[in-house]
Parts: structure tokens; sequence; C-alpha cells
């Protein structure tokens, strides 16, 4: 993988780890029950993919 692309990579994981959290602070401080916890569930989902995107742009 190129410079660039792995540039482009880590940027997105950043940004969905910035989604992330952004999900979970809205998911704890505005909603209650099942809504909280699928909101959780996403924010976590995408913190995953952002993760995986950061180690992806490292190897």
């Amino acid at each position: 993988m190129d410079a660039m692309t792995k540039m482009w990579v880590s940027l997105f994981g950043i940004g969905m780890m910035a989604i992330a959290a952004l999900l979970i602070t809205f998911a704890r401080l505005k909603t209650k029950g099942v809504v909280k916890f699928i909101i959780s569930l996403v924010a976590f989902i995408v913190l995953i993919i952002g993760f995986i995107c950061g180690i992806i742009s490292i190897i």
C-alpha cells in the first residue's frame, strides 16, 4: 500500500472513531432504554471499524 492510501485509510479510521465518540455521547445524554442500546451498539461497531482501519494503515 502506498503512502497516500495509508494516509486516507488512517484519516477514515480517525473519522470513524470521532463519529463513534459523538454517537456514544448522544446515546448517554439524550436517550433511554432500547434506543440507547441500539445507538451504543452502532457506536461500538463504528469504533471497531475505525480501529481496523487504523491497524491496516500501520501495516
